[in-house]
């Protein structure tokens, strides 16, 4: 099932169901820093789908809607990278939420100052997050953080007191650290009420900036062996998704290929 959006500009692969950006980690950097400097205050929001968000795609509509409103969607995951090549729309590498919040940290000195707001991991982590970040980069200031209760999303008043909070501080840049696909969901639901330029549904990147949880080391990152790494590290809480998702994924690689084989009519895009 593709999803139907309005047209957009770039390079885009439409693959198992989604259209995905053609563009590297630079590039990305680029676009979001765009949107932050623009007089217009819109929330664009980025979405970055590894093998368990595309097996939960298939399935999910709220989180098929989520992914068709989002300004920028990345691949987080080398078997995603490796399928578009194998399938003929090739995406040039892995952007991971987790290098993504850095490099525009990176990038700030280059740009502008950037105005941060840290919304999700548990209680205490942001904040350590917070103070880490803005001791590793001088021109990013955590404008404020926020870590909700369990089963937040479904409290009208727990998510107008977030609301309240980001009209506070009107970030920049919101970096979503609430889970897939909670942060996906949520952000949909009120990005239109955000007043931010840009919002990034990371996972566990606050974890790891906070120094909560380590990364691979990056000779197994560029083994392409990071989801080894966390199995070993999360054995409990992933190996029955790894298990299912290493049984669905590759049966829909061969659909997108017999897909492929067959003339293609859906050219729609998302918008940027």
């Amino acid at each position: 099932m593709s999803i139907a959006s309005p047209p957009s500009s770039g390079r885009q692969a439409n693959l198992f169901g989604i259209t995905l950006d053609v563009v590297s980690l630079e590039q990305a950097v680029e676009r979001i820093h765009a949107w932050i400097a623009a007089a217009e205050r819109k929330c664009h929001y980025v979405v970055t789908p590894n093998v368990d968000h595309i097996v939960m795609l298939q399935e999910d509509a709220s989180l098929r809607a989520a992914y068709a409103d989002a300004s920028l969607i990345v691949a987080d995951g080398w078997p995603v990278v490796t399928a578009s090549r194998w399938l003929g729309q090739p995406l040039p590498e892995r952007v991971a939420g987790s290098d993504l919040v850095p490099a525009l940290f990176d990038a700030a000195d280059r740009h502008r100052p950037l105005r941060v707001f840290l919304l999700g991991a548990a209680p205490g982590v942001a904040a350590t997050a917070a103070e880490r970040i803005e001791a590793t980069w001088g021109a990013v200031t955590v404008v404020g953080h926020y870590s909700p209760p369990l089963g937040f999303e479904h409290d009208d008043r727990e998510n107008g007191c977030i609301l309240e909070q980001l009209q506070a501080h009107r970030p920049d840049l919101l970096v979503l650290g609430l889970g897939a696909p909670k942060q996906e969901r949520w952000i949909h639901r009120f990005y239109q009420q955000i007043p931010a330029h840009a919002a990034i549904c990371a996972g566990a990147t606050i974890d790891f900036l906070a120094g909560h949880k380590a990364r691979a080391p990056r000779w197994i990152q560029r083994c392409r062996l990071e989801w080894l790494h966390r199995l070993l590290r999360e054995p409990r809480r992933l190996a029955r998704r790894y298990a299912r998702d290493a049984w669905v994924f590759p049966q829909l690689v061969v659909r997108e290929w017999l897909r492929a084989a067959r003339p293609r009519t859906d050219t729609t895009t998302r918008p940027q």
